[in-house]
């Protein structure tokens, strides 16, 4: 071999290695779109990418996602949605049945994993629970349905509680379920409801000033993804008008709330997540029936009891999943 063919010989080797990483496929990448904050989010993110996890595909090794939050500003989600759409990325998931419409009526090639809301065919999202059609499946959350769970949780928890009220985000599905059951509820134990509408953080505060002019007793938060996302305000509101409360999530009960009873986030997400691994390996959101909760959280946070000066009957500590103290 002579001295030329040498060096031409391993200057060929060492350029297979650049060759063979200019070959590799791109990792794909998912949109992630939230109607709220990185952090209020954090652990519902995590929740997510251990679903992925769970399908064999690790953020920053083989698949890459692209984080878009509204800041709870309904005004830019057709913008966000717009720009996750532009970047072409492989799946979209998205909390909330709102903006997943959105993302449906943007696109119907990208496939679309929702979270979020309780009938999708009744939203207009899929077709059937069993077989969603099209580029759209997702994992509900039971919500304004157990209103009168927690209506009754508030009233074992407060026996002479009389004047109640339910807040809700209005124009939602959840909204007009949980007025419904709520008002049932409160029929049954033949007390009135008083149901308080907001959508923005201000009229949050204005409900709770109206709380306090009607001499509230106890309230019901339904439900919805601003309170979702505004529960550190909830909690404190209660905390200075003194009302008790009961919330839909456990994390409005990390938050400071006095009570919460709701399906499992975090299972959602991470349920969502698995999801959307299997759409990446190749399966179609038309296959993949439309998930529904199987756990639930009683959750009562005993440090808020002490400092409204309610105790807590054994009977209900007892029906506790979890007791913060």
């Amino acid at each position: 071999m002579t001295r030329r063919e040498l060096v031409a010989l391993i200057g060929g080797a060492a350029a297979w290695p650049l060759a063979a990483r200019a070959q590799q496929p791109t990792a794909p990448v998912v949109g992630y779109l939230d109607a709220g904050t990185p952090d209020t989010g954090a652990n519902l993110v995590a929740a997510f990418r251990k679903g992925l996890g769970e399908t064999g595909y690790v953020e920053g090794r083989n698949v890459a996602i692209e984080y878009r939050f509204s800041y709870n500003e309904p005004a830019r989600r057709q913008e966000l949605v717009s720009d996750l759409i532009s970047r072409r990325v492989s799946v979209i998931m998205v909390n909330g049945t709102g903006t997943a419409l959105i993302v449906k009526a943007a696109t119907s090639t990208i496939p679309i994993v929702f979270r979020g809301g309780s009938d999708p065919v009744s939203d207009g999202l899929v077709v059937s629970f069993n077989r969603p059609g099209g580029n759209v499946t997702g994992v509900t959350n039971v919500g304004g349905e157990l209103g009168a769970k927690r209506l009754g949780l508030l009233h074992e928890l407060i026996p002479a509680a009389s004047r109640f009220a339910l807040l809700v985000q209005p124009n939602t599905t959840f909204a007009q379920s949980a007025i419904m059951n709520t008002k049932v509820a409160a029929t049954a134990i033949g007390q009135q409801l008083e149901v308080l509408s907001a959508s923005t953080n201000r009229e949050i505060d204005a409900a709770f000033e109206r709380l306090v002019q009607m001499r509230a007793d106890a309230l019901v938060v339904s439900p919805a993804i601003l309170f979702e996302n505004r529960r550190v305000q909830l909690a404190t509101l209660a905390a200075y008008t003194r009302v008790p409360a009961i919330y839909a999530g456990r994390e409005n009960a990390v938050a400071g709330g006095l009570m919460s009873y709701g399906s499992r986030l975090t299972e959602e997400f991470r349920q969502a997540g698995i999801y959307t691994g299997r759409i990446l390996k190749g399966e179609r959101p038309a296959d993949l029936p439309v998930l529904q909760p199987t756990e639930f959280d009683f959750v009562i946070n005993m440090q808020t009891a002490r400092t409204l000066g309610i105790t807590v009957p054994p009977s209900l500590r007892a029906l506790a999943t979890e007791v913060i103290e």
